[in-house]
């Protein structure tokens, strides 16, 4: 078994009474680079290039107010992560935080919830990439591609985490780099600088309808379909503890969310607006595609179906990555079978790791062969718990800040502005976010399903530690015989 123990993985001061660590500890086998990587294409996903068009449809220029305000959110939420993982580097990351600052309950149930999230996404991401590479070879079936995806990312994780960080380094790279292209491209096309366009100026903003053509609510409606594609900013945070220096890259990682999202969001989605009319049928369909057209990039749709098949492959492989890291902190901490927190020679989480990929292929069945009702029964009901992870985080750094300042303030290396201030306006953003979901159709049917789901896992927690008091309760009365 591996034998180094890394700074994100040791038994903290919350950590002594629980269920240590079976079987060593995960490799530091993370560079900077990768950290680098992560960090960037962790906000960079599929939903960008496919799904924004839905978000733009609904909601006109003003969709800019939607990724806003979505990115304000995810911005506040990682300085509150970023100030708790720079103090203490954990794999579990925020369901360890809120494991110490809530509760046990806490952080057994939201660690689930968001492995839940995780497992489901590898069903959805294993098909886009499937139904792309059927695309271009129609004589093998998406299901065999869909196996062979999740086959080659599984022994690449397997392998070991400095494998998983090459790869994403890679993958994160071709997003990071397609963005910034289509960035400079667009830019050149709204001011009339390329081959056959001519200056567009403000008339797509402001014409068709206005700014906000569906009102002022529209961007709360726009607001729901991106929220979620900020998903994946925290992955950074959980890989820190497989770093050698995880307190430097959660600080760089945090301190560079702003323009991340900023470059990355609302660069891409001001290019889009403001080259095309928001309503136009091209955009609602593949926003992405219909600017390269626009613009005269030829096989704009080939093109397109590569930065999204590497964007699908890099979430598959972050995924997988974070759904097994977050069972292996649930296993250390005893809120999972033991297996969990075992590692092999390399320092990975093997067993985690299998169970995670099990799940995912069941999600992959499910899409396969009923797609309408029990693939889209787990996808709605893991459809809110980012909200649900973003509450837990606000509420975990309430509590840590206190903690960390009474314990050793030098830790503090990072420190989430205008405390407590920021962090309760935080929470009564994403608390009227929630409210509003309720008020959508299809916001409301996620939500409900999202909540049974949360309820679920917190009778578990109950559950399972009540079994684990009369464990112990047992064990002191045996002793005392």
């Amino acid at each position: 078994m591996a034998t180094e123990t890394t700074p994100g993985n040791r038994v903290g001061p919350a950590e002594t009474s629980q269920a240590p660590a079976a079987g060593g500890q995960l490799q530091a086998g993370l560079k900077n680079r990768h950290l680098s990587m992560i960090a960037i294409g962790g906000v960079i996903g599929a939903g960008l290039f496919v799904g924004s068009g839905a978000g733009v449809a609904a909601t006109g220029p003003g969709i800019l107010i939607s990724y806003a305000l979505a990115g304000l959110v995810v911005v506040l939420v990682m300085r509150m992560l970023g100030e708790m993982a720079a103090a203490d580097p954990q794999s579990g990351s925020f369901s360890a935080y809120a494991d110490r600052a809530l509760g046990r309950w806490a952080g057994f149930s939201i660690g689930w919830l968001y492995w839940f999230f995780w497992v489901v996404v590898l069903g959805v991401e294993a098909t886009a990439g499937a139904t792309i590479l059927n695309h271009w070879i129609p004589a093998v079936p998406q299901w065999a591609f869909a196996l062979a995806v999740m086959a080659v990312l599984t022994a690449t994780n397997l392998f070991s985490v400095s494998s998983y960080g090459e790869f994403e380094f890679w993958f994160a790279g071709i997003k990071v780099v397609a963005i910034a292209a289509f960035i400079v491209v667009g830019a050149l096309a709204i001011f009339g600088v390329l081959p056959g366009t001519h200056a567009v100026g403000a008339s797509n903003l402001t014409g068709h309808g206005g700014f906000l053509p569906h009102g002022v609510g529209a961007v709360f409606t726009g607001m729901l379909t991106v929220v979620f594609a900020f998903m994946g900013s925290e992955i950074v945070t959980l890989a820190a503890g497989e770093s050698a220096d995880p307190q430097k890259a959660v600080s760089k990682a945090t301190n560079s969310v702003i323009w991340r999202i900023g470059v990355f969001y609302l660069g891409s989605i001001a290019i889009v607006v403001t080259l095309l009319p928001w309503n136009s049928s091209s955009v609602a369909e593949s926003p992405y595609v219909a600017v390269l057209k626009h613009v005269g990039i030829p096989g704009a749709s080939q093109v397109m179906d590569v930065i999204v098949l590497t964007a699908v492959l890099s979430c598959l492989n972050s995924g997988l990555y974070t759904a097994s890291r977050m069972a292996f902190s649930l296993g250390q901490r005893g809120d999972a079978p033991k297996a969990f927190a075992t590692v092999s020679r390399r320092g990975v989480p093997r067993v985690a790791i299998l169970s995670s990929v099990v799940f995912g292929f069941v999600a992959v069945f499910f899409n396969y062969t009923s797609p309408g009702t029990v693939f889209q029964f787990l996808l709605n009901s893991s459809g809110a718990v980012a909200l649900f992870v973003w509450l837990v985080i606000c509420f975990s750094q309430l509590r840590m800040r206190r903690i960390h300042e009474r314990e050793d303030p030098s830790r503090l290396t990072v420190r989430m502005w205008l405390h407590p201030y920021l962090t309760w306006a935080t929470i009564g953003l994403i608390s009227f976010v929630v409210a509003y979901m309720f008020t959508d159709h299809d916001g409301r049917i996620q939500m409900v399903l999202s909540l049974a789901a949360a309820l679920v896992v917190l009778a578990a927690s109950v559950v399972v530690d009540r079994r684990r008091r009369s464990a112990a309760a047992t064990r002191t009365a045996e002793a005392l015989v």
